[in-house]
């Protein structure tokens, strides 16, 4: 494509679009910038590929560490690895924003590669990726019905309109606000929603996302007109998924066999096709077609749909014979497994999901590494979908994008009532596994990790609830909204709206689209009904268990914490590590040392946690004169005898204070190894200790006057074990109580 330049102000900052200046081999490429975070956005258009009944769009958001200026952390390993999981999310945002606008019977391979190049922390790569993609395809061949725009909105507590709300904030102050919310729009509907929140109201919500469909009209505007100067022809697609011929004889000849196969699909929790392929084999054996398998299966599945969207929309009933609100039986369950820290079983209708808590120490915090540097995770959800769930064979292994997708949404949902690390220190793991699948397994994962985390004596705020809402319309007036949609709803419905929150407010929302976009009245009522089925399901879960257990498991671990002034940091390490690494070698426990001073101590055996949080608070502690002790004597000199009283602090027993006799050599007294006790005589201007003996290894006591040796000059050999004065550079030796 031809090279082309433009750009335009976005709330106070340049939006940047140079187009065929890089990846000259693809179809479109566009060079995006918003200040110094920069994508390349590269659009190639492949084959027809005639025999999937899907379009085959791949949209891959790859991460450059060099973008930030970071080398991999790795010693053997400095490419990139596996795309991370916020890459994996960024992606996915993307392309739930654009699939809506291709024709269902698109069968071209599109591939649409957007590389993270350039990243300054304040300007999100994720907006500007996405309006760098809307642009992309709007000016390529491929038959998209763009163009959309995306703005990311962030808002304060409170409820609005006094609430504040802020265009694309900055990306180093998202942990402060009580809204982030991710919205795409076209000219006048909502297309993509993804939304984390601090149980903030359905008002903030509704009026944020006018907030960014308003800030989008512009960049819509600014697109359009890439298009007038720069745009591709676009190729011409029938946009009928049947043909007129095909929906003739099969809604004809055929449409009790149609009404046949609905049945059958709704009577069994799982299609297994057999009935549909026993009514093609009929077909062919019969007619004389043009027509091959494929063609009848995708014409048969959309048709069935449209007679569930039809019988749906004109009677308000559903296909399993509910209510437009009516949710499918609920069951919760707690304690399932016992050896597990906390277990919740939820199901809805068919939908079941086991979520397992698992509590760990500190140590034991997620590292993330990333263009924008490292940070860590104390709280991590994973999904699993295992093919089983839906009665089939399949591949077991590694997550994919959807499970990566549906972990991070139960992730998000349960974030604003954790407690804060201060408050419980553990970090804690969720597993969720769905074990049968028939709709909205992210939400009853939510569910069961509510439940879970309450039954491991996790002190959430509230449980967290969440449900899937679903539309099937005619036209923006004529539309039916549901409550709790089940499998063959959702892939015959318009919408997958999902919302989670608590008694006192939204958490996380996440909509996906399968028509052009949702008005503003349909959201309104889309979100007051899910409010109200929410509260519904947690009045179920709270039946299961309505608070947090009063303690963690027995078979967790026990975690105390020490606060430590920074300066005695040094002390508590040592030298290389010397000191922790005993303390953990001695006790057998975890210790993690924070900058601020806050030492945690975990381990399965409270009793070794107890010792090993002794031993780090004798290892700081200040002595008092007077205090006695009992130690060990761990070297000898011709002057006296280093005895350690506490954990890595040593003190100097005088031979003048080793015994109310005269004593010429200490090993006449004690040998290394001894156990002995002693008291704090004195502790001098550079914090080294002086003892006097109180007991010999063998149970005798010394007894000490005070007068007894304060006039004795200092011998004359220059070998001072007779004198108060030892001399500095003998005194020197020893090892420091302090860094």
């Amino acid at each position: 494509m031809k090279q082309y330049e433009t750009a335009i102000d976005v709330n106070g900052q340049e939006f940047k679009l140079q187009f065929g200046k890089l990846a000259h081999a693809a179809t479109t490429s566009v060079f995006a910038s918003m200040g110094e975070t920069c994508v390349m956005v590269a659009l190639t258009i492949g084959r027809e590929k005639n025999d999937l009944d899907y379009f085959p769009l791949q949209i891959v958001y790859d991460e450059k560490l060099y973008a930030g200026g970071i080398i991999k952390g790795s010693r053997w390993v400095k490419r990139e690895g596996k795309p991370t999981d916020d890459a994996i999310l960024t992606g996915r945002v993307i392309d739930r924003s654009v699939r809506p606008f291709f024709p269902k019977s698109y069968r071209r391979e599109v591939q649409i590669v957007i590389t993270l190049m350039s990243v300054d922390k304040v300007n999100d790569p994720e907006v500007l990726a996405t309006n760098a993609v809307s642009a992309a395809l709007h000016v390529s061949p491929a038959p998209w019905k763009g163009p959309i725009a995306a703005t990311r909105i962030a808002c304060m507590k409170g409820d609005a309109p006094e609430v504040k709300y802020i265009i694309n904030p900055d990306e180093q102050t998202k942990p402060d606000f009580s809204m982030d919310l991710f919205v795409t729009s076209n000219n006048d509907k909502v297309v993509m929603l993804e939304a984390a929140a601090s149980e903030v109201s359905d008002e903030v919500v509704k009026e944020g996302i006018k907030v960014a469909k308003i800030q989008n009209l512009k960049l819509i505007k600014f697109i359009n007109s890439l298009r007038e100067k720069i745009g591709m022809e676009k190729e011409v697609i029938e946009e009928k998924a049947v043909s007129d011929d095909l929906r003739k004889l099969l809604s004809g000849s055929y449409n009790q066999e149609l009404k046949d196969i609905l049945e059958y699909k709704l009577a069994r929790e799982y299609d297994d096709g057999s009935m549909t392929r026993e009514v093609i084999k009929k077909i062919l054996e019969k007619e004389e077609v043009e027509y091959v398998e494929k063609d009848f299966e995708s014409a048969i599945d959309y048709l069935t749909k449209e007679m569930i969207r039809t019988n749906t929309t004109t009677t308000g009933k559903r296909v399993d014979g509910r209510g437009i609100d009516d949710i499918r039986e609920l069951g919760a369950e707690v304690g399932i497994l016992p050896r597990t820290h906390g277990t919740g079983l939820f199901h809805r209708g068919d939908t079941q999901v086991l979520s397992v808590a698992t509590l760990g120490s500190p140590g034991l915090e997620q590292l993330i590494e990333g263009p924008e540097g490292q940070e860590k995770k104390r709280y991590i959800h994973h999904y699993n979908f295992p093919p089983y769930s839906v009665g089939e064979v399949g591949r077991v292994g590694f997550p994919s994008r959807r499970e990566i997708g549906h972990g991070a949404l139960a992730e998000k949902a349960i974030l604003p009532v954790l407690p804060t690390k201060e408050e419980f220190p553990y970090v804690i793991r969720v597993v969720s596994e769905v074990l049968t699948s028939n709709g909205s397994t992210s939400m009853a994962s939510t569910c069961g990790s509510s439940l879970a985390l309450m039954d491991a004596g996790v002190p959430i705020k509230r449980p967290v609830a969440g449900i899937a809402m679903g539309i099937m319309s005619k036209s923006d007036d004529e539309y039916v909204i549901l409550t709790d949609i089940m499998g063959i709803e959702d892939f015959s419905g318009e919408m997958d709206f999902k919302v989670t929150g608590t008694t006192e407010g939204i958490t996380a929302i996440q909509l996906d689209v399968k028509n052009m976009g949702l008005t503003d009245v349909m959201i309104d009522e889309i979100l007051d009904r899910a409010k109200k089925a929410r509260l519904k399901i947690i009045d179920v879960m709270n039946k299961a268990i309505d608070a947090p257990r009063v303690s963690v498991s027995k078979y967790a671990p026990s975690i105390q914490e020490v606060q430590v002034d920074k300066e005695d940091i040094g002390t508590v390490i040592g030298p290389g590590g010397k000191m922790i690494r005993g303390i953990i070698e001695q006790t057998g426990t975890e210790v993690n040392v924070d900058d601020d001073g806050r030492v945690t101590v975990s381990g399965v055996d409270r009793a070794k946690v107890e010792e090993a949080v002794q031993i780090i608070k004798d290892l700081v502690r200040s002595v008092e004169i007077g205090e006695e002790f009992s130690g060990e004597v761990k070297r000898l000199m011709n002057f006296g005898a280093f005895v350690e009283f506490l954990p890595g602090k040593e003190g100097l027993v005088h031979v003048s204070k080793m015994s109310s006799g005269f004593v010429k050599d200490p090993a006449d007294i004690v040998k290394e190894g001894d156990k002995v006790k002693v008291k704090v005589l004195e502790v001098d201007s550079q914090g080294r200790i002086n003892l006097q003996m109180t007991e010999l290894p063998d149970g005798t006591p010394v007894v000490i006057e005070e007068s007894q040796f304060q006039d004795r000059p200092p011998r004359r050999d220059g070998n001072s074990r007779g004198g108060r004065s030892y001399g500095s550079d003998r005194r020197d030796d020893r090892h420091r109580s302090r860094r």
